[in-house]
């Protein structure tokens, strides 16, 4: 089957006016003609005996997003929703009953040989010009979006003493620099008790060394060393390989706790904070000027996914995505296992063949990677996603795809690597949302939006994430969590362009300064790297 060629093909809503119909009319949403099931739209569900405006009668009751048959399905008939088949009837399914993840049998993977290979045509977008924000440029190039002191960890060991000194520097050094918007200990658990050479312990040292580099830290890379650790300074930052603005060359600037000049505790923080007050003094130099739209590096993910996220809030995303290639900037896409069952869809959108490869190669290691592990991608729904409508991750990748918009896919980059072109990027990495999110970070992301229909408070302390609500209900009830409640798609007060160019100002506005509910309450995630090699 066809999937939607287009995030604009999936609208499938009832045409009907802002409150023409009542809430508690029975509603679903069908996303393609071709398919036999829909979601069910009503805030708490619908009871048995419900009937639609069409005459189906619901048999038993169907929960919010949850999939109703609208025919008849014989035991193993193909269950298909977005135009895809995303199961089989494991029984006999009449016309009205609910299909959920008891019922419906996942199909198998789609094989990586004989995929499409860039053969969707896509018209070249007219070019969006004219929109700026207002930025910190860096020697290198790049352009921050926030102004931070971000000082990195080289092994877990040394966390806590940096916590303590970032508490001190907040309070003493930082209302000296009224242009630096924050100090942030980049820890992680890595850098000891790991096989450093082994294959696969590349992808972990490739993140932390490039999340330093992340255009919000304006090049000040500061380090704090145990001094025994695996990962050496100098195997993390190897001498004159990467651009960092500190004073006196290109090493980052170096706290190792276990220099002979430190005796006790209290002499360790005095060197931090010293070290800390030099770069931020250099970062209080910079001052926002206006740039051009084609300096963002937007990452997109979802959290939390439910059956509304491929309906409302991920075609947003989406649409937003292709404003913001047309506007020159780049977005990334991710998420491994929430686009593997649509690789058809993507290599069929790959601007070049060699995109498509690079693609089909970071599926095929992931489907390794799982293997070795003992499981298959089935294992990445949740009990959230399925209490959501989502009866398995098929359908889910299918919801999850559609973030990535209409535009020709343009580069591939591998976990934790530094992104080196514009456009639109897939950045393979896991589905976990605090792995994605630091990947992309060292990608070098400089905003994140993130989609979620169940609801989560993730944040991340070195990017400002704008969250994105599914559902009218969840909006309301969180309302100083979301900044943009896309449930509005489904309930017909809005349209997916309508959020879609909301989303898009809105990037714009937090791009130049504007706060996020995460940033006011200070919701911070910790960094979760990515180590597929063993640990000793």
């Amino acid at each position: 089957m066809t999937p939607p060629s287009s995030i604009t093909d999936i609208q499938r809503l009832p045409a009907t006016a802002p409150g023409a119909t009542p809430v508690n009319t029975p509603r679903y949403i069908l996303m393609h003609d071709n398919d036999n099931v829909a979601i069910v739209v009503n805030d708490g569900g619908l009871p048995a005996g419900a009937v639609f405006e069409n005459g189906l009668t619901l048999l038993e009751a169907v929960p919010q997003g949850h999939k109703v048959a609208l025919r008849d399905l014989a035991k193993g008939d193909e269950v298909v929703r977005y135009n895809v088949t995303i199961g089989f009837a494991g029984e006999d399914l009449p016309a009205g009953r609910w299909l959920n993840e008891g019922n419906v049998i996942m199909p198998g993977a789609l094989g990586l040989e004989g995929l499409p290979i860039s053969t969707r045509a896509l018209p070249k977008a007219e070019p969006l010009e004219g929109y700026t924000f207002q930025g910190f440029r860096n020697p290198d190039g790049s352009v921050g979006t926030r102004n931070i002191l971000g000082i990195t960890t080289t092994v877990q060991c040394v966390s806590g003493v940096v916590e303590f000194a970032v508490d001190r520097i907040k309070k003493e050094l930082l209302p000296k620099y009224p242009n630096v918007d924050d100090v942030v200990c980049l820890e992680h658990t890595y850098g000891c008790g790991v096989a450093i050479d082994a294959p696969g312990a590349e992808i972990p040292i490739r993140t932390v060394r490039n999340i330093a580099l992340n255009p919000n830290f304006g090049g000040q890379a500061m380090v704090v060393s145990l001094g025994c650790e695996k990962l050496q300074p100098t195997r993390l930052f190897p001498k004159g390989s990467i651009p960092i603005q500190n004073e006196g060359g290109a090493d980052p600037a170096l706290v190792c706790l276990q220099d002979g000049e430190h005796v006790g505790f209290m002499s360790m923080i005095d060197s931090i904070m010293k070290q800390a007050d030099t770069n931020l003094r250099r970062l209080n130099a910079r001052q926002r000027e206006t740039v051009p739209a084609s300096e963002l590096v937007v990452g997109v993910q979802c959290g939390g996914s439910d059956a509304f996220s491929g309906v409302t809030a991920n075609p947003a995303v989406g649409f937003a995505t292709d404003l913001l290639v047309r506007a020159g900037a780049t977005v990334m896409f991710s998420e491994t296992t929430e686009v593997r069952d649509g690789i058809d869809q993507l290599t069929s959108r790959a601007e070049t063949p060699e995109v498509a490869a690079a693609m089909i190669r970071e599926m095929a290691w992931y489907d390794r990677y799982l293997e070795h592990g003992g499981v298959d991608r089935s294992a990445n729904t949740t009990p959230g996603n399925k209490k959501g409508g989502l009866s398995n991750i098929v359908e889910k990748a299918m919801g999850s795809i559609v973030k990535s918009g209409s535009s020709a896919i343009n580069g591939v980059i591998s976990p934790g690597e530094k992104l080196k072109q514009k456009g639109l990027i897939y950045a393979a990495t896991p589905a976990s949302d605090f792995i994605c999110g630091t990947l992309q970070l060292a990608a070098g992301m400089n905003v994140h939006i993130f989609t979620t229909g169940r609801g989560t408070p993730y944040g991340l302390a070195e990017v400002p994430v704008i969250k994105v609500a599914t559902r009218n209900d969840l909006a309301k009830r969180w309302h100083d969590l979301m900044d943009i409640n896309a449930g509005r798609i489904a309930s017909g007060d809005a349209t997916i362009a309508d959020v879609g160019w909301e989303m898009f100002q809105l990037v714009l506005d937090v791009a130049s300064g504007r706060e996020t509910w995460a940033e006011k309450w200070k919701l911070q995630n910790a960094l979760v790297l990515f180590n597929p090699a063993p640990v000793t």
